[in-house]
């Protein structure tokens, strides 16, 4: 799982190859792919990055980034993805087996090491810290642009400050950001406004929907036994949790992605339970997890089995969360804890 993160004006400047090293970042080696023969210049996490124009040779880490590139028509400009086994079903079923099975995938199951990214020659590649980039391992967008490569970082993941916290802005704008950025970065500019749109016309139709006069207040299980990891306020989580017309009940931890103790659920009463369909520990050990501990196993919501298993790639910022939200809408209302609605989400991801 990452151990987690306004629409930027976007800004384009074409610079001869002569002239390239004046220009954006000051980069003055070629990507190892493609030569750079034009860049754009997009907004990405609060500064000015620039990318070669239509990128041509991307690498692309994770399920929820690899969504973002299927979404906007552009696995034509990716040479390589990783990390997407967990997510592929998902996927398929959103996308298409073709688009999906078409990637060209490098390491399935594992973040990818530095000599795995080089091997591709990318000119761009798409990651976020804790979702493929960390010091640890040393493939950092610094690295990156070290080795002619441009780095583009999920805005989500973003870091707010030194104390390694991540999310910048609400978890809807970031995800709006990085679908124009990228549709700027790959030339899909139009088929990214499409996605944007229609992300915006479902979320509207979301808080249009009669709504409780108290919002529930719902915790997000990920993972964990001594701890639980959870999601913080700028968390993909809040913002479908929110949609949805709920509480997310870590909405003043200032976060993405993020551990709290069993005394801060117990205290928070949660309505029910949202979980993250992710390796090792399964959905039933998660709540055997809940049924056993003391403070928890009371609760009405265990009591009662308000439960929703979704997967990864729903629950981490990418185009799929507006699809969580609409499923999460449902689960409330089937539990009675919003007002019943005409809406109906366009997909059932429910992972059992």
């Amino acid at each position: 799982m990452p151990r987690r993160p306004r629409l930027g004006t976007v800004l384009v400047s074409v610079c001869s190859m002569v002239v390239l090293a004046a220009c954006g970042s000051g980069e003055t080696t070629a990507p190892t792919g493609a030569p750079r023969e034009s860049t754009v210049t997009v907004t990405n996490c609060g500064a000015p990055a620039e990318f070669p124009a239509s990128a041509s040779r991307m690498f692309v880490n994770d399920g929820n980034l690899i969504s973002m590139v299927l979404a906007i028509g552009a696995q034509d400009r990716v040479a390589a993805v990783s990390s997407i086994q967990r997510d592929a079903d998902t996927l398929r079923r959103h996308y298409g087996a073709a688009a999906v099975d078409g990637l060209h995938d490098v390491s399935p199951q594992a973040y990818p090491g530095r000599e795995t990214v080089l091997a591709q020659r990318p000119d761009v590649m798409v990651a976020g810290w804790n979702y493929g980039y960390a010091e640890d391992d040393g493939l950092t967008p610094d690295w990156l642009r070290a080795q002619g490569i441009a780095p583009y970082v999920l805005t989500e993941s973003c870091r707010s400050g030194d104390t390694g916290a991540r999310g910048i802005v609400d978890p809807w704008a970031a995800l709006r950001d990085d679908l124009t950025n990228l549709g700027t970065i790959t030339g899909r500019d139009a088929e990214a406004r499409t996605v944007v749109d229609d992300i915006t016309a479902r979320l509207t139709a979301l808080q249009q929907a009669p709504q409780a006069g108290t919002p529930p207040t719902i915790f997000l299980f990920d993972s964990g036994t001594d701890t639980v990891y959870s999601s913080g306020r700028f968390g993909a989580p809040q913002g479908i949790i929110t949609a949805a017309g709920g509480r997310n009940a870590l909405d003043d931890v200032a976060d993405t992605w993020t551990s709290v103790s069993w005394e801060r659920i117990a205290a928070s009463r949660p309505d029910a339970f949202l979980f993250v369909d992710y390796p090792p520990q399964s959905y039933s050990e998660k709540i055997a997890v809940l049924r056993a501990r003391d403070g928890i196993k009371d609760l009405p919501a265990v009591q009662q089995n308000r439960f929703l298993n979704l997967p990864y790639g729903l629950w981490t910022s990418g185009p799929l969360n507006i699809d969580a939200a609409e499923q999460v809408r449902k689960a409330l209302e089937g539990w009675g804890l919003v007002p019943p609605s005409a809406l109906q989400p366009a997909f059932d991801d429910t992972a059992r």
